[in-house]
């Protein structure tokens, strides 16, 4: 009959939507793991950027998260260094929403001073050739972060020349530049007003 010949015709569609469905899952499982990972990796490789070598520990291993110092970021994911149990340095992965082409995920780090040991880019979608410049690899921009404080320039100088501060921007990419430079100005406000949730429980 015709409406069993529909029946039997939905049944077929309906499992080949299914094994498509679940094909897709699999795919995208499969792809976040890789993608998560090779994340992870760029991290790792980073860390020895930001942190002082004389530290004893494994960062990564003491690793923990926080809320983020910047609103509308992820949560923030601080790894701690110490040296013969002392603190002598944070890394801070921290993400800014207000990139040009999406999220910009910064690892900083920091010393008990509140000083800027360096700063790096762990992820971005910033156009190449413009605002990819904010990766070390591509330019030199992101070391201007280096050995800067809250009082080095003062806070209020905390942004790109050309909105009266101290930064230089990066050419036809001022949105991408202005977003990491007032990233970097918020974590360091948080680590000066909330030290202690930066230094681990090896104090």
């Amino acid at each position: 009959m015709a409406w069993t010949a529909a029946l039997r015709a939905g049944g077929v569609l309906a499992a080949f939507v299914g094994v498509g469905l679940a094909l897709v899952a699999g795919v995208y499982e499969l792809t976040a793991e890789r993608i998560s990972a090779a994340e992870r990796q760029v991290v790792l490789d980073r860390l020895e950027a930001v942190l002082p070598e004389e530290h004893d520990n494994e960062p990564d291993a003491d690793a923990y998260t926080i809320p983020s110092p910047i609103p509308g970021g992820e949560q923030a994911r601080v790894y701690p260094a110490f040296s013969e149990g002392e603190f002598i340095a944070a890394a801070v992965e921290a993400q800014t929403p207000e990139g040009y082409a999406g999220p910009i995920s910064l690892l900083i780090g920091i010393d008990p001073q509140g000083q800027i040991i360096a700063v790096r880019t762990v992820y971005h979608r910033e156009t190449p050739g413009l605002g990819d410049a904010i990766e070390a690899s591509r330019s030199d921009w992101i070391e201007t972060f280096s050995g800067r404080s809250l009082a080095d320039p003062p806070q209020e100088d905390w942004q790109l020349r050309g909105d009266g501060g101290e930064f230089d921007g990066i050419t036809s990419a001022t949105i991408t530049a202005r977003a990491v430079v007032d990233a970097v100005r918020k974590v360091l406000i948080d680590f000066q007003e909330q030290s202690e949730r930066y230094q681990g429980d090896q104090q």
